[in-house]
């Protein structure tokens, strides 16, 4: 089956705008602006993420599924949560005696994604319907429990859930209905009403969105239930509204959506060590312009062949790029005999 080219151009976009999005997150308090391109990033970039993991997630159940499940995804979670503690001691970063359980910054997704696959063996055999608005039910509820917040990610797992059961659900059929034109009006001004509502509304706490925290935390601890609602409602317009102008032709930077794990897991080593250092400021369009080309040029590396030969033994547990390129060398360079 070929891929189709939609899917791996959504993947590239969207990881570039996480690698951005972390990139100015230091900023945010300094300018309105860069709050506001913050925040509408994180409107969309991880639900998006999420329902297209989803719709590649087979849901099978077996035994073969689950244990291929826990090398894809819980190995390199431990792998990454050991590598990331020894890092950021290395830097002098607070916070690198974690447990196992306290998934280190952008680590919680692997979990969560394991977490998903196994729930979504039980949602599958609901009506449609049903299931989704279980899901939206109980992430709706999870913030009212304080005590379920970061230790295994579990409250991302429930908040973020119903996008990545929605993603299984639609066909791909029905994801190409976005490209309406219709669809792609509308969803101009959805896109531009929400960045000005988040401008106008600054107070606006970015914990919402990050969905690790309860209702009690985030300081709406009785009417929490309705303002996630009004979240899930947002982050879905932003989802339809970014992947109806997502282009669906072939180029040549579209391989690197098959490469966005490797770009997700190795690309906070960059941000951690720049965050520390406080190597970058943004005095200026110019710094500002600058930091989204380091963010377009980490993706680019992070996606080229020589690091994904050096990492593929700890993210996919094999090392089939490396056999290659030694495979390759010696046979263009034999040994000569003497």
């Amino acid at each position: 089956m070929e891929r189709n080219a939609f899917f791996d151009n959504a993947k590239v976009i969207l990881i570039v705008l996480v690698v951005f999005g972390h990139m100015i997150q230091p900023f945010t308090d300094q300018s309105t602006t860069i709050n506001t391109l913050y925040m509408w990033i994180y409107t969309f970039h991880m639900p998006a993420f999420i329902l297209l993991s989803g719709f590649f997630a087979k849901g099978s159940g077996n035994i073969k599924y689950i244990f291929n499940l826990i090398k894809k995804l819980l190995i390199p979670y431990v792998i990454f949560q050991i590598l990331y503690s020894g890092y950021y001691y290395l830097i002098g970063k607070s916070g690198w005696q974690t447990d196992l359980f306290s998934p280190h910054w952008a680590l919680w997704f692997l979990f969560s994604l394991f977490c998903w696959h196994m729930l979504l063996y039980w949602f599958k055999k609901l009506p449609p319907v049903l299931s989704v608005v279980i899901a939206v039910q109980l992430g709706l509820i999870v913030g009212y429990f304080g005590e379920i917040g970061h230790t295994f990610s579990l409250s991302r797992t429930f908040v973020f859930f119903p996008f990545f059961l929605i993603g299984y659900l639609v066909t791909e059929k029905q994801m190409m209905l976005l490209k309406n034109k219709g669809v792609k009006l509308a969803s101009l001004i959805v896109m531009i009403g929400i960045a000005a509502a988040i401008y106008y509304l600054p107070d606006f706490n970015s914990g919402w969105l990050l969905a690790s925290k309860s209702y009690g935390d985030l300081g709406l601890a009785e009417f929490g239930g309705l303002a996630r609602l009004l979240v899930y409602l947002t982050a879905g317009l932003m989802v339809i509204s970014v992947l109806a102008w997502i282009p669906t032709r072939k180029f040549r930077w579209t391989a690197l959506g098959a490469r966005t794990l490797y770009v997700y897991l190795l690309h906070g080593f960059f941000i951690q060590f720049f965050r520390q250092a406080e190597l970058f400021e943004i005095n200026g369009v110019i710094d500002f312009i600058g930091l989204a080309a380091l963010s377009l040029l980490i993706v680019l590396v992070l996606s080229s062949r020589p690091v994904l030969g050096i990492w593929q033994p700890f993210i996919e547990g094999k090392a089939s790029i490396m056999k290659q390129a030694f495979n390759h060398k010696f046979k263009h360079h034999p040994k000569t005999e003497s």
